[in-house]
């Protein structure tokens, strides 16, 4: 799947193939690296038979050629690739089985920016995510645009994935009336933690459950 994503670089003087130095940049994240110079200092560290198995033909790269390979590779395009692969590892669930968890998040990434690197206020890159529950795996994830909230962003996340058979489980801010309909209609469930940290919204759904008051 790696090895399907066009390659942003030249046809002169590559030596070493995408799908390599991909697959390495992953591993290495994975094992805990969290920069292209620790990225290339664990591939090097491994034995050789490890190189041939991600496909490089020789030493692998330093840490500049994964810098300049990231910076131009298109993210979307190997999002694409990894959710391709975690979708055919957790396969939409079937009838009459066991719920299968989703876990909807929002996290903003450190150290990286949304929009051009030459502007100083840019904000952080903010994702939204659908995490699988049992694996860990990203089901769908996209970034979330400056004008829209996490809300209105998962009303058109949700509708990436197969909803019948699974329970979305999320914070109170995705407490809204719309997007619990939407995943009721597309055949999901749904549960959603409201906390002492909302004490109206809380107050409100307990008093859903309370002995209707009569003045008789």
């Amino acid at each position: 799947m790696l090895a399907e994503i066009p390659d942003p670089r030249g046809r002169q003087g590559l030596r070493h193939p995408l799908a390599a130095t991909l697959a390495a940049t992953v591993c290495g994240i994975l094992t805990g690296a969290r920069g292209c110079k620790a990225i290339a200092q664990w591939v090097r560290n491994q034995d050789r038979t490890i190189w041939h198995a991600l496909g490089f033909r020789r030493k692998p790269p330093c840490a500049n050629m994964y810098r300049k390979l990231l910076r131009r590779l298109p993210a979307e395009a190997l999002e694409t690739a990894i959710a391709r692969w975690v979708k055919d590892l957790v396969a939409d669930p079937l009838p009459n089985t066991p719920l299968q968890g989703v876990a909807l998040d929002g996290k903003t990434l450190c150290g990286t920016l949304a929009d051009s690197m030459l502007n100083k206020h840019a904000r952080s890159i903010h994702l939204l995510s659908l995490f699988d529950q049992q694996t860990g795996g990203v089901l769908r994830q996209l970034a979330m645009p400056s004008d829209t909230n996490e809300h209105k962003a998962a009303l058109k996340l949700l509708k990436q994935i197969v909803l019948r058979g699974r329970v979305i489980t999320a914070d109170a801010i995705f407490c809204q009336r719309d997007l619990c309909e939407q995943i009721v209609a597309d055949g999901g469930d749904y549960m959603i933690a409201v906390k002492d940290n909302q004490p109206e919204l809380k107050a409100a759904i307990e008093a859903e459950f309370q002995p209707g008051f009569s003045p008789l």
